[in-house]
């Protein structure tokens, strides 16, 4: 498809190197920042491992917490002390254990009274950060969007056959109905939101992803495949979860 032309893939031995590149990148991206920057994180065990690296030395030194702004691609419509809050797990792994200021955390407001009710309240927090209720291409959201890609081939909340995926106007939208389990309804940031970013990074791991990984690289219209950004669009991947003939 031709959202993916700019896509470059890179593979590294397994999930330690997978923490390890990613927290790279994050870093080279904070530092191009000049002043404040974003980064809009994922939910899913393929981040974890980065997560908990940006907990430890010599890394959470390299970050300037004070500047840098996070944001949730994708959340379940449950109470962030939930073990299915994407938010919650962030929080855990890294965000808390740093002491990032209060005001630098945007999590999607899953006590609303609804999803679509989390969304705009999302929506409307983003458009503040953002400082424009529309995007410009020449001017980033993000500095750094996080992405994974699911065994059917949703990414964030956007799942195959939904109209969610053809939403262009709204930067935020509520899931009544998950497409795979756990069937708790959703919130998740568009298309367009995800790609307004410098880099959008999925990270993929796992044997059992490889199938899925396959399919999109081969152009099927899957949701993953669907993803664009405007501007780097990068997959990281380790050995077991690159198909044939992407072995970096």
């Amino acid at each position: 498809m031709a959202a993916n032309t700019n896509r470059e893939t890179i593979v590294v031995a397994d999930e330690k190197a997978i923490a390890e590149a990613a927290a790279h990148r994050l870093i080279n991206r904070l530092e191009e920042a000049k002043d404040r920057a974003a980064i809009c994180l994922t939910g899913g065990s393929s981040p974890q491992g980065l997560y908990r690296l940006l907990a430890e030395e010599p890394w959470r030194s390299r970050v300037p917490w004070g500047r840098v702004h996070w944001f949730i691609g994708d959340d379940r419509f449950v109470p962030e002390d939930d073990p299915l809050s994407n938010m919650g797990m962030a929080r855990r792994l890294f965000l808390d254990k740093v002491g990032v200021p209060r005001g630098n955390v945007h999590p999607i407001p899953t006590d609303a009274d609804d999803p679509e009710n989390a969304a705009n309240l999302n929506q409307h927090t983003i458009r503040e950060f953002y400082g424009a209720g529309r995007l410009d291409p020449a001017r980033p959201l993000f500095d750094l969007v996080l992405m994974g890609v699911g065994p059917d081939g949703h990414t964030a909340s956007l799942f195959p056959g939904q109209r969610e995926l053809d939403e262009k106007e709204r930067w935020v939208v509520g899931v009544a109905k998950a497409g795979m389990e756990p069937w708790v309804p959703r919130v998740t940031l568009t298309f367009p939101a995800l790609a307004s970013t410098r880099e959008m990074l999925f990270i993929v791991d796992g044997a059992g992803k490889r199938d899925i990984v396959r399919r999109v690289f081969s152009g099927e219209d899957l949701p993953a495949a669907r993803a664009y950004s405007d501007g780097a669009l990068v997959w990281l991947l380790d050995r077991a979860a690159a198909p044939e003939g992407h072995h970096g």
